[in-house]
């Protein structure tokens, strides 16, 4: 299962992410968003636990919980839509 994690302190690591949880299972993947230009957090960040019941678990005991001074919010990921091409690199509508 992949949730998505937010209102992460900035201090915040994936090592920690991983830490808190693997208190309640297995985490595959451990992903905090970072901004591209500062490589700065950006505050979320998405926990993948393949066994549904630890994610499950996690997730019920770690949303609302206060992390380094934050209350942390964790609810299942949504699916990533597809955002198409915003720049029109490569589209065949070029006006130029």
């Amino acid at each position: 299962m992949n949730m998505y994690v937010s209102n992460l302190s900035f201090q915040t690591t994936e090592d920690d992410l991983r830490n808190l949880f693997s208190q309640y299972g297995s985490v595959s993947s451990a992903k905090l968003i970072t901004d591209k230009e500062t490589g700065r957090s950006r505050g979320f960040g998405f926990i993948e636990m393949d066994v549904i019941t630890e994610a499950r678990e996690a997730m019920s005991n770690l949303n609302g919980k206060d992390i380094n001074g934050r209350t942390i919010s964790v609810s299942i990921a949504k699916e990533r839509e597809d955002r198409g091409n915003k720049n029109n690199f490569g589209s065949s509508n070029k006006r130029w």
